[in-house]
């Protein structure tokens, strides 16, 4: 016992020690076991300087997009005539952004008045949300307008019926409440206005926007109903989708809002000047804000200014250059220009002929070669 105490003694007095000496010469750790008091961890390292703050990667920045021109000024607000002419924008969210451009454009014409009939999230597809067909005709019977401009489409891509979008019994479906909404103003001997769907930025709803918009044009030209041509005049350069383009300044805007669907209010003034044209009646096509665009007729004056022409020549019947296309509807009947008919003259019936006259060349003519239609056999035993 004389020999283990003073022993004990010698180890206490080493820890207490090594303790104090430990908490004065630094605080690199908190906490430290016994064993590591007495003999060390045998693994101390300077301590870790803390990283280095490292750069953000740059980002790839997208394309700068045109600048959208500041609202035009609000028009001066004028009295409209009791007689004026009621244009009613019947469709989307689409004829919201085309009605306030009409607005903007006829705000100084009295003898027009510009009524937004459009109705966000709607079409002719869901019907129990708004039904557009029994809609036209309450505002029918209620004689609420004159003039009918319809922009209508982007919701339609839904089940109709139980059948799946842009199916067969879909078009069918969705066709017959074209032809009854049509039909309605036909009835109602209302002028309409029809207004093709534009491109889109996402691919796949552009293409069934575009299969829907022709499902329109079909209609519309049954009907007898005017087209407002809208998709290759908002298309870039290279034929693809563009949120920008000339406005009618011809400075280069945005065209379309940042969704790749609705129009800016550059893009919508821009329409409202060929809705204009639409509307517009007479020879020279006599716009209602009252600018004109002509185009000159180069038989005027002459004796066969009178006489019946093809489209592109007859009197009332001129289009405006820049609506004019070379692009022809497949399946479309070309008109062909053979001469002039008197007018109130019947016309003659074209004269067949037989595939073998085409084989044949007639006396006189170079390829002839001395040789005529003589019914006679031919010697040539050589064949040259």
């Amino acid at each position: 016992m004389s020999i283990l105490r003073p022993l004990v003694r010698a180890v206490l007095f080493v820890l207490l020690s090594a303790a104090l000496t430990a908490g004065a010469v630094g605080q690199e750790r908190t906490t430290r076991t016994l064993f590591e008091v007495l003999f060390g961890s045998g693994n101390e390292q300077q301590p870790t300087p803390p990283p280095a703050a490292t750069q953000p990667r740059p980002q790839a920045q997208p394309a700068p997009r045109a600048p959208e021109p500041a609202p035009p000024p609000a028009a001066p607000q004028i009295a409209k005539s009791d007689n004026a002419r009621r244009i009613a924008v019947f469709g989307d969210s689409l004829a919201v952004d085309i009605a306030r451009a009409l607005e903007r454009l006829y705000a100084g014409n009295p003898e027009l008045v510009v009524i937004n009939e459009g109705v966000g999230s709607s079409g002719f597809v869901r019907d129990d949300f708004f039904d557009w067909n029994r809609a036209i005709e309450d505002e029918i019977v209620a004689g609420s307008f004159d003039i009918a401009v319809v922009a209508i489409g982007i919701n339609d891509r839904q089940a109709l019926a139980g059948a799946e979008a842009l199916s067969d019994p879909w078009r069918q479906t969705y066709r017959a409440r074209l032809d009854a909404f049509l039909g309605d103003l036909g009835a109602a001997d209302k002028e309409v206005i029809w207004i093709e769907l534009p491109p889109m930025e996402q691919p796949g709803y552009g293409a069934a926007m575009a299969q829907i918009s022709s499902i329109h044009k079909a209609a519309v030209n049954a009907a007898g109903a005017e087209w407002v041509e809208t998709y290759d005049r908002y298309l870039g350069e290279d034929g693809r989708y563009s949120a920008d383009g000339p406005d009618l300044n011809g400075n280069i805007v945005a065209m379309r809002k940042g969704d790749g669907i609705h129009f800016s209010a550059a893009g919508a003034d821009k329409l409202a000047f060929y809705i204009d044209r639409a509307l517009g009646s007479g020879g020279g096509r006599v716009s209602l804000s009252g600018s004109t665009s002509e185009v000159v007729d180069l038989l005027a004056g002459t004796d066969a200014a009178q006489m019946i022409r093809p489209p592109f020549q007859g009197l009332g019947q001129m289009r405006l250059l820049e609506m004019a296309s070379f692009v022809q509807d497949l399946g479309g009947s070309a008109q062909r220009a053979d001469g002039l008919i008197l007018a109130g003259a019947p016309g003659a019936a074209p004269r067949g002929f037989a595939l073998e006259d085409m084989l044949g060349a007639p006396a006189g003519r170079v390829d002839a070669f001395g040789v005529g239609r003589s019914g006679l056999p031919v010697e040539n035993p050589t064949g040259r």
